[in-house]
């Protein structure tokens, strides 16, 4: 274990945290005793890419190790197949074994812009189907024997299912008590992950308790969310990859809400917590203009993740394309949700006089997503957040 550092600590337990099970001073005295902690973040790999929501627990781990503690970082394969209902209002359509492992190919990689994966305290991954894949009918039941389904109901989505007549699968009901097992699989002593997890980190805090007598903490993150109060993620449409290019993250970066940046420089980045304070304070006098701010954080993220030269063309390329009178200052904001077909946004907006002028513009490469800038291809698209430039000279921006 490293020396005991009072201010790496202060900013472990204060910074982007939401809640800390059973109590801060619990892992607090932990932690100032130099006990050695191994606390673990798990993902299930759902898609191809881990994304900035991802980095937010991701960096927490990264605080844990830099104090020297052991680190996990635990691929749900096991778990991916059957699809955590957190936060959604329908069952997830099931994936292949070899889906998930396609989709977590990358993930070490991108993740290790964060962790280190060598040297003398490396971080570890590992795959819960060591020990999930290998339990059968009679130990399912056993550990099901220690969760009701009064616990499970206090759910607000499996409520608000049942308010709306939506089914509810018993294997839905068993998601938190496999990713709880996993608590006790793997003996922790901790877990983090984002605030919408609470739940599902509980019940590993429980079972822990009750198989092992041990007492697990649990770190939850505050999530990044947009306007609408909705996290930024692959679910929302609105996610920025760590697969991204990173004149793509500057365009995502530079599309959030100005209310966002002062909790992404908090919950994605390593500013320190002392320049952010100065951030706030000069936006509360308008000492700094928001879209500077904006841009300090698109260029802080993309630094982290490629470097600060990349950085630089990226916030180049940006400007030529935003700030260089290639397209206009005032552009016609609507608001529409993302499930809308592209082609009824501006039939409605009457950008198009039709559907079928709307193919013939898609045919002709005439429409172009300027935030990654890409043309779109399917008549069927699906609006998202960004700027579009319809033909030679009319843009509108969806929000």
């Amino acid at each position: 274990m490293k020396k005991i550092n009072q201010e790496q600590i202060n900013d472990l337990l204060n910074r982007g945290i939401a809640n800390i099970y059973p109590s801060r001073a619990f892992l607090e005295s932990k932690l100032m005793k130099g006990e050695k902690v191994t606390i673990y973040l798990g993902i299930d790999p759902t898609g191809p890419t881990l994304h900035l929501g991802h980095s937010i627990p991701i960096l927490k781990l990264k605080q844990f190790q830099d104090l020297g503690h052991k680190v996990i970082l635990l691929m749900g394969d096991f778990t991916a197949m059957i699809g955590d209902p957190t936060d959604k209002t329908a069952t997830r359509s099931a994936l292949s074994h070899k889906e998930v492992m396609n989709n977590l190919k990358n993930y070490k990689k991108q993740a290790s812009k964060i962790l280190n994966f060598t040297g003398a305290n490396k971080a570890e991954i590992k795959f819960n189907s060591k020990w999930l894949g290998k339990m059968n009918f009679a130990d399912v039941l056993s550990l099901a024997s220690n969760m009701t389904v009064q616990q499970m109901l206090e759910r607000d989505m499996f409520t608000n299912r049942m308010k709306e007549g939506k089914p509810i699968y018993i294997h839905e009901f068993m998601y938190p008590l496999m990713q709880g097992y996993d608590s006790v699989a793997m003996s922790v002593d901790g877990e983090v992950g984002g605030n919408d997890q609470t739940f599902n980190m509980l019940a590993g805090r429980n079972l822990l308790k009750t198989l092992k007598n041990k007492e697990k903490f649990v770190i939850t993150t505050k999530l990044l969310e947009d306007s609408n109060g909705k996290k930024m993620g692959k679910t929302e449409g609105n996610m920025l990859a760590l697969a991204d290019t990173a004149e793509d993250m500057v365009g995502k970066v530079m599309s959030f809400t100005d209310g966002m940046t002062l909790p992404a420089f908090e919950l994605c980045t390593d500013e320190p917590m002392e320049k952010i304070s100065g951030y706030a304070r000069d936006v509360t006098i308008n000492a700094i203009n928001p879209r500077d701010l904006k841009m300090m954080l698109a260029k802080k993220i993309v630094s982290m993740y490629f470097s600060e030269k990349d950085a630089d063309k990226a916030e180049e390329s940006f400007d030529s394309k935003f700030q260089k009178k290639e397209i206009p200052d005032e552009i016609e904001e609507v608001k529409f949700s993302q499930s809308t077909l592209l082609a009824d946004v501006l039939l409605e907006k009457n950008f198009i006089v039709s559907k079928g002028e709307f193919a013939r513009l898609v045919k002709e490469n005439a429409i172009t997503n300027l935030i990654d800038n890409k043309k779109v291809t399917d008549i069927k698209y699906v609006s998202e957040k960004a700027v579009y430039k319809i033909g030679k000279k009319r843009f509108i921006k969806i929000v």
